[in-house]
């Protein structure tokens, strides 16, 4: 079967489900990363902070607790690009067993709903996982350049070019930063396109689900409350690179 074939055993509804999840996916990343001044998220507060942090590293002696810090960061990226990796052969092992699949799939339906349905659903979750894992692996290589670069800091204040790589270090570990947080949302819409075994309207309320829980932890959250009760540690800085 040609795989315009396999597509087209999809209903209507099953491609309005598709489309409102991979739409909302992206409309949500780029809500949190441009949220305007007047109602900054968790991730743009965080930014400043990261800046700040990277501030004062040029002061700080020794800087042993700065590079405990990037370490943990790291480690934080490893863990969730390891998590990927299993979840993907967890999927790619249940869609090369065709008879477990099926047992699935008539506890999930009463139709008769051809095997090739639910391979499509599966690969979906594939897909995010698979996209979370590159943003992880990409966020632990910019925090390794981070890590250089913030070793290329003189340990001199004095030095003219202290606060300028300092400055690059924090810019970079922002980007890091960035990359991570999509990694999470791509783990979070992994979850919920899995509703898609349910059903269409499962999928539709599950990619309405994850947005609401992304937004209100970005938007509404208590730590967000916390952040917004003192004065920013930057009042300016450069823009942040999105890629």
């Amino acid at each position: 079967m040609m795989l315009l074939d396999r597509f087209l055993l999809l209903t209507p509804l099953d491609f309005a489900a598709l489309a409102l999840l991979l739409v909302a996916s992206r409309g949500i990343g780029w809500w949190i990363e441009n949220p305007g001044l007047a109602r900054p998220s968790v991730t743009v507060l965080m930014a400043d902070y990261r800046r700040a942090w990277l501030r004062e590293f040029v002061t700080r002696q020794p800087r042993i607790f700065d590079a405990t810090i990037l370490s943990t960061l790291r480690q934080g990226t490893t863990f969730f690009a390891s998590t990927c990796v299993i979840a993907i052969g967890g999927v790619m092992a249940l869609l090369g067993n065709s008879e477990a699949l099926g047992v699935i799939a008539e506890d999930f339906t009463e139709a008769n709903v051809p095997m090739v349905v639910w391979e499509i659903k599966l690969l979906l979750v594939a897909l995010f996982l698979t996209d979370g894992f590159l943003k992880f692996v990409w966020s632990n290589r910019l925090f390794g350049y981070c890590a250089v670069v913030m070793a290329a800091v003189p340990n001199d204040t004095d030095d003219p070019v202290a606060y300028a790589r300092a400055a690059q270090a924090g810019e970079i570990n922002v980007r890091a930063a960035w990359n991570f947080n999509r990694g999470l949302r791509a783990m979070y819409f992994s979850l919920g396109s899995a509703a898609w075994l349910l059903g269409p309207w499962a999928l539709i309320a599950a990619t309405c689900f994850t947005c609401w829980i992304l937004w209100s932890r970005e938007f509404r959250s208590r730590p967000r409350e916390i952040l917004l009760s003192a004065p920013s540690p930057i009042a300016e800085g450069p823009q942040v690179a999105r890629k």
